[in-house]
């Protein structure tokens, strides 16, 4: 299971070479071992044939002399080896008897006769060891009564030799083959597949806000799949506005309701005041929070990289004044050149709501940092307010949690910040602050979403 999982999950290209590597790994020697044996066998029958002529060369050239009552041959088989002592090519003629006739080659050795009718090939081993292959036949002579036995043999060390060059030539031909092969299958698959490069890239670009759509200028496969995508991109894009669009009219709507209810509010007893305006703010809390979330829900993924320092000026600069207003000490410790890919506006969200919620606590000073730690951009907001309890904490943490109920004034800033960091592939951590009251980090994906939804 394990090694299947694996493979359903190789690339593509990876796939394509594997495929091929076993193709060749298969087809290569199933095809050398063919060639091999149709050489060996033509080699053999060219042996055999080559046999078969100087027999019948041998028998041609092979008479009996009544006078002398011995074999004698009047031709030669134009072959200097049948000259040459152990020389491994060799014939000879023979009778039952004494009469023997042998190639010059043979010297005082002789060849083992066999009694098998027809011509017949054999394997046998000759003078000095050496495997010879001996073809041989029956013969009657004139003025002969004896049957004579006619034999020529050859050392089977050249026909060995020989298909053993061709093999040797044959692997290392099929061997480079094989190489050659795999590297133009690689470069085949990576020409083939770089349009699929292209759409990646261009898919990161869109990712990173570089550019606002797939690239199209592709294949005909693939230039209607980037416009199909395209099109889902087009279509979200607007979805997203409209709904952004639709939250902020909606929010603008039940302002003025909202007032007026409060307005109205004053007229009434003061028993009921109090429990028309605690109503009222609950309700103002919870059009504010899931309006937050839904104007919030934004193409995350699609963002550019902002500039962390330059996005929260205005939020920063805003804080400062309301600190001041509080007399309170206000510190900003912000790393040049921080950068994170996240929408302008739920940057400026995330950091004023902790801010603002640090500043309602706060009894003399509010901290604001940010820095790098392991690829992740931490947003750090901290003061020396009363803090909460870990229960507390936990609640205010607690995904779908109604963070509404919590303490007053930090349960729905707490709720958007958690719903904005999770959107953008980060967290919320609430815990003690040096200073003694809460501290609030906000960690965020430098680079690459890291979807937490």
């Amino acid at each position: 299971m394990m090694l299947a999982e694996r493979l359903r999950r190789l690339p593509i290209a990876a796939r394509m070479l594997l495929s091929a590597l076993v193709l060749v790994v298969l087809v290569l020697p199933a095809a050398g071992g063919l060639l091999s044996w149709n050489f060996r066998e033509a080699v053999n029958t060219a042996f055999n044939e080559r046999l078969e002529s100087l027999l019948n060369v041998v028998i041609a050239g092979v008479s009996y002399d009544v006078r002398q009552n011995a074999l004698v041959t009047n031709r030669q088989l134009g072959d200097s080896r049948f000259d040459r002592v152990f020389s491994g090519w060799y014939w000879q003629v023979s009778d039952e008897g004494e009469r023997v006739l042998t190639s010059r080659s043979l010297w005082d050795q002789r060849l083992a006769v066999s009694r098998e009718s027809g011509m017949t090939f054999r394997t046998v081993t000759g003078p000095r060891d050496k495997q010879l292959r001996v073809l041989e036949r029956d013969i009657r002579l004139p003025n002969l009564e004896d049957l004579l036995h006619v034999q020529v043999a050859a050392d089977l060390g050249e026909v060995e030799a020989q298909i053993a060059r061709f093999q040797t030539l044959l692997w290392l031909s099929l061997a480079t083959l094989g190489g050659l092969l795999i590297v133009l299958i690689g470069l085949q698959i990576r020409w083939g597949l770089a349009p699929l490069r292209r759409v990646e890239q261009s898919l990161k670009a869109v990712e990173q806000g570089r550019q606002p759509s797939v690239e199209t200028d592709l294949p005909k496969e693939l230039a209607r799949l980037a416009g199909a995508i395209n099109t889902v991109l087009d279509r979200d894009q607007r979805l997203i506005e409209r709904g952004r669009t639709a939250a902020g009219n909606l929010a603008h709507a039940l302002k003025t309701p909202v007032a007026v209810l409060g307005t109205l509010a004053e007229r009434l007893p003061e028993e009921q005041q109090v429990a028309m305006r605690a109503e009222l703010k609950r309700l103002d809390e919870a059009v504010r929070h899931h309006l937050a979330r839904a104007s919030a829900a934004g193409p995350v993924a699609l963002g550019a990289e902002q500039e962390v320092a330059i996005v929260l000026e205005p939020v920063i600069e805003g804080i400062r004044r309301l600190a001041g207003r509080r007399n309170l000490v206000f510190q900003s410790d912000l790393q040049q050149g921080l950068q994170v890919r996240i929408d302008a506006q739920d940057l400026q969200e995330i950091a004023g709501n902790l801010l603002e919620n640090a500043i309602n606590w706060a009894e003399s000073c509010v901290k604001l940092a940010g820095v790098i730690e392991g690829g992740w951009l931490v947003l750090r907001v901290s003061d020396d307010g009363p803090g909460m309890s870990s229960d507390t904490r936990q609640e205010a943490l607690s995904r779908g949690g109604r963070l509404d109920e919590s303490r007053s004034g930090s349960g729905l800033g707490l709720a958007i910040v958690t719903e904005l960091a999770l959107l953008h592939g980060g967290e919320l951590r609430l815990d003690n602050s040096p200073e003694g009251g809460l501290r609030a980090e906000v960690v965020l994906p430098m680079t690459q979403l890291r979807s937490r939804l």
